[in-house]
């Protein structure tokens, strides 16, 4: 078995010492998952919600390249790019190979990670220590099949559906020889496993021990978060004397990670202290008196655009979108022409332009109010005060709209 070939000391999840000096990036380029957990819900819209599987928008490689090249220059001492979802990156090799290679080949100087579950990585390990990827996590929440067939729904592998104990002991296997062929090639591996109580509280121990026999570097025990909408929501969520005391059981056996901050798949900056992964400085907004929102994205013919520079709120231009309204193809060529805004406020939105310009990791919201203090409170907070609020999705014009 190889020894690590490479430096842990600027890897914020590897070294807690580190992780309030350099960070790190999470390129959302891989959708597609080959298992089903019973406790995620891959959501790929919603930016208010702080979660592993969670982000604002999907990139393409070369979107991605372009995200690393933004946040190069505002995100201070970034060291790291990893994928982590929303799904698993090797359900997707080909968007993150490409993107591995692509950041690889314009910033050699930064550290290369992945997080995957462990099911399809093994026959890609020779390839991600030819790009020269240094850090892997693999989560690996049961070693007894008993326990893997109440975690997970499903195992998707080689074009079958695989339930139960069969599928978490394919799962287990697969895992197992990923983990040590990492180490075969010097590449540092990090175990991660969700702590879900009546499930596996129990058993983390002997998680521990062993990936321990197996070569990982490090452990990560991470308490379930119960998310609405799947089999174990209304499971409860570890208290954090329950976590240290599981920690300290398997720490007898591995070093444990204490500062994990649970990132979204989207994440960028100092763990636990992210900024807006989009990197758009901008907020774009549909007014005819630049006083109000106060206009229907269909009837703009100009959005307003707005930054926030040291402490105030600026009017850069006036934007025209006449050529893009008579388009066929209007609303993703207005995405296209405000792709430097993170949000567009207007007075009302229908369903169609609403989910074209998400796609485009652009957020909607038809608000009622005025305009130097919604974006006041939106670019120091983030979010949009809920009196503010209006129905988005609902087109106003009814069976008259256009």
């Amino acid at each position: 078995m190889a020894a690590n070939k490479y430096d842990n000391t600027s890897h914020p999840c590897f070294n807690s010492e580190t992780r309030h000096k350099t960070a790190r990036i999470h390129l959302a380029v891989a959708p597609k998952c080959n298992v089903q957990c019973n406790f995620c819900n891959r959501k790929f819209d919603c930016a208010n919600e702080s979660r592993p599987g969670v982000t604002t928008a999907l990139l393409s490689p070369h979107e991605a390249l372009e995200q690393v090249r933004r946040a190069e220059s505002r995100v201070p001492h970034l060291a790291v790019v990893g994928i982590a979802g929303p799904g698993d990156p090797f359900a997707n090799p080909t968007e993150t190979l490409e993107t591995l290679r692509l950041v690889k080949e314009n910033f050699p100087e930064k550290l290369l990670c992945v997080s995957s579950n462990g099911l399809n990585i093994e026959e890609h390990i020779p390839a991600l220590a030819e790009i020269g990827v240094s850090h892997v996590t693999i989560t690996v929440n049961a070693v007894l099949p008993e326990i893997g067939a109440q975690i997970y729904e499903w195992i998707y592998f080689d074009k079958k559906t695989y339930y139960g104990k069969e599928g978490a002991q394919l799962l287990l296997r697969r895992q197992t020889a990923a983990i040590r062929k990492l180490k075969e090639h010097g590449i540092t591996v990090k175990i991660n496993t969700v702590v879900i109580p009546r499930v596996n509280t129990h058993h983390i121990e002997e998680i521990a021990r062993y990936v321990a026999t197996l070569g990982a570097d490090l452990h990560n025990a991470i308490p379930l978060i119960p998310v609405a909408g799947t089999p174990f929501e209304d499971l409860r969520e570890p208290s954090a004397e329950e976590i240290k005391h599981i920690r300290a059981q398997a720490a007898q056996h591995i070093p444990q990670m204490t500062h994990c901050a649970r990132c979204r798949a989207d994440a960028a900056g100092l763990l636990g202290k992210d900024i807006d992964l989009r990197m758009r400085p901008y907020i774009a907004v549909a007014t005819t008196d630049g006083i109000s929102v106060n206009q229907h994205l269909g009837r703009a013919y100009n959005l307003w655009i707005y930054e926030y520079t040291e402490g105030k709120l600026r009017r850069r231009e006036a934007r025209s979108i006449i050529k893009q309204q008579r388009s066929e193809n209007r609303w993703a060529e207005i995405a296209d022409t405000i792709s430097d805004c993170a949000v567009l406020l207007v007075s009302a939105v229908g369903q169609q332009p609403l989910g074209e310009l998400h796609k485009k990791g652009i957020a909607v919201e038809a608000v009622d109010g005025e305009i130097k203090p919604l974006l006041s409170t939106l670019f120091t907070t983030g979010r949009v005060p809920e009196e503010n609020l209006r129905l988005a999705g609902f087109c106003s014009e009814g069976k008259k709209c256009s």
